[in-house]
């Protein structure tokens, strides 16, 4: 029996040449379409593959689960501000009450008292909490941050992102992740 998988549903796994994931969350994933192009154009070895094949008039191929740069790409050494990094870093949770719900930013010195918009400065918060602190300082509402916002490196987001998976991890993507895989004596 057959089973016909939709190449849609076969991205592949992007190492860097040392074979480590580009990024981690994002998982650093290719559509089909984009893995097939470079491994094409010779800029990616073909690490894993799947069972499902695409077809040309003169051509079969696996499609790639697991590919590798062929050239090392240094990966940045300070992440980017930006409002998706915040929250990886505060790990997805208001600073304030734990929420995980409606999550914003909050500037724990306001804007409007000198406060700027800097990792040092800006944490995760849910609306409700945000509406509730406005434009006040920490101690005159006594709404202290669970952590104190730093700038965080991008080992801290990797090692962050690794405690939200994807919803799908293919089999042959698990040796390059080292997510709680526990290793055998």
């Amino acid at each position: 029996m057959t089973i016909h998988v939709s190449p849609e549903g076969c991205p592949a796994l992007v190492l860097n040449a040392d074979f480590r994931p580009l990024s981690y969350y994002p998982l650093s994933l290719w559509s089909w379409q984009d893995a097939i192009k470079a491994v094409c154009l010779d800029r990616v070895n073909i690490v894993s593959e799947y069972d499902t094949a695409i077809h040309s008039p003169s051509l079969e191929m696996k499609l790639p689960s697991v590919v590798s740069l062929k050239e090392y790409v240094k990966p940045a050494k300070h992440p980017a501000f930006t409002r998706f990094n915040v929250f990886l870093r505060d790990r997805f949770l208001c600073q304030y009450c734990g929420s995980k719900e409606d999550l914003t930013f909050d500037h724990v010195v306001p804007r409007s008292k000198g406060g700027r918009t800097t990792w040092e400065n800006v944490v995760a918060a849910c609306a409700p909490c945000n509406l509730k602190k406005a434009n006040r300082m920490p101690w005159e509402i006594n709404m202290f941050p669970r952590q104190k916002p730093y700038h965080p490196t991008v080992f801290d987001l990797h090692n962050n992102g690794r405690a939200f998976p994807p919803n799908h991890l293919h089999q042959s993507w698990l040796d390059y992740l080292y997510w709680d895989i526990e290793l055998e004596p």
